[in-house]
């Protein structure tokens, strides 16, 4: 199923099922209402959401609406940690507060990409088969830094179950392409191969992780000369073409007038 945190002028929005092809959108109203709800009791939650979702993949929901990517918070605008692991295993940590995919960013800053995984409870010392077993949802982050210190973490606006991952995603390993646009120019598309579970795993290997932390496997630095001013759009898609999360869409503040 793919999900989102619709804004609604809490600190963690609204929780709505959207169809596999992006269009429609219902409220989870009377299921759940904030995603951290679902993390924590995922074993009864999740089912009546998967219903739902078939539902509205049917076109059976007579409440459903049109989905606006522009509505959406991050899917779980507050985690309780979030932390990229790098290829070699090095760790990077913050405190697990995600901004929307729309968020301007108030000067240029230095991106690096990663394949967030949203978990549930996993117990310390997990390998990476309890850790995929243990994790819940996946969405696309971006890590934005001036000087070397995080400004930002901007999420996709969708977060998805591992199922809806398609033909890309086998043994815990996720395929996909990352396309961008830098002021509507396409650039050159970057293969991704990403092991989300793993990343997880290296994380609970001395303590246990929480339902709600997000733990990010790296996909390296944007490296883009962004400027005052500048648009920028991210979108991680399968081979077909098809997005898996959603877009980072956003602008670069211009320089104050002088």
């Amino acid at each position: 199923m793919k999900l989102a945190s619709y804004a609604d002028g809490s600190r963690d929005g609204h929780l709505v099922v959207v169809s596999r092809d992006l269009t429609q959108a219902h409220y989870a109203t009377g299921i759940a209402t904030r995603m951290q709800q679902l993390l924590d009791d995922w074993g009864f939650i999740a089912p009546q959401l998967e219903d739902l979702a078939v539902q509205l993949n049917h076109g059976k929901l007579r409440h459903a609406f049109a989905f606006e990517p522009e509505k959406c918070l991050a899917p779980l605008p507050r985690g309780c940690g979030w932390a990229v692991v790098d290829a070699d295993g090095g760790v990077r940590r913050d405190m697990g507060s995600f901004s929307s995919p729309h968020q301007p960013l108030r000067a240029p800053a230095a991106g690096e990409a990663a394949l967030a995984a949203i978990t549930g409870d996993l117990a310390a010392a997990s390998d990476a088969a309890a850790a995929l077993d243990a994790m819940r949802l996946l969405t696309l982050a971006v890590d934005w830094r001036i000087d070397g210190e995080l400004v930002a973490t901007q999420c996709a606006p969708l977060a998805v179950t591992p199922d809806e991952l398609g033909d890309g995603w086998a043994a815990g390993r996720l395929q996909a392409r990352l396309q961008l646009l830098h002021n509507g120019a396409k650039q050159p598309p970057r293969d991704v191969d990403a092991a989300p579970g793993q990343a997880l795993a290296r994380l609970a290997r001395l303590r246990s992780l929480r339902a709600g932390q997000v733990a990010g496997a790296a996909l390296g630095a944007l490296d883009l000369p962004l400027a005052a001013g500048d648009s920028l759009l991210l979108d991680l898609k399968t081979a077909a073409g098809n997005s898996l999360f959603g877009a980072i869409d956003l602008d670069i503040a211009p320089p104050p007038a002088a």
